[in-house]
C-alpha cells in the first residue's frame, strides 16, 4: 500500500526506497483516470495510483473526493 493515514495526516510513499510525504487529508483531492479507470493523487506534481479501498480510507480521513464512476459502455467488459 503506497499510503498510510494517522490522525487524518496522509503519508504518500513516493519512490522504492520508502521516502514518504506527507500532507493533511484536507489536502487530497482524489481524482479518476478515465483512460486507466483508476483512482490517483497528485502529489509532489507526480500521479499516485491508489485503489480504491485507499480512496474510499482518504475520504473517510477528510479527502476531497473528486472520482467520477466509470461505467462500462462494451458488453462483457469488466468495468
Amino acid at each position: 500500500m503506497p499510503i498510510r493515514i494517522e490522525n487524518q495526516l496522509c503519508y504518500f510513499m513516493l519512490d522504492d526506497n520508502g521516502q514518504e510525504q506527507s500532507v493533511p487529508a484536507t489536502r487530497v483531492n482524489i481524482v479518476t483516470d478515465i483512460d486507466k479507470s483508476m483512482s490517483y493523487v497528485e502529489l509532489a506534481a507526480e500521479r499516485i495510483y491508489i485503489t480504491e479501498a485507499e480512496a474510499d480510507a482518504l475520504t473517510v480521513a477528510g479527502a476531497h473526493d473528486g472520482r467520477q464512476h466509470v461505467k462500462a459502455d462494451e458488453p462483457g467488459s469488466l468495468i
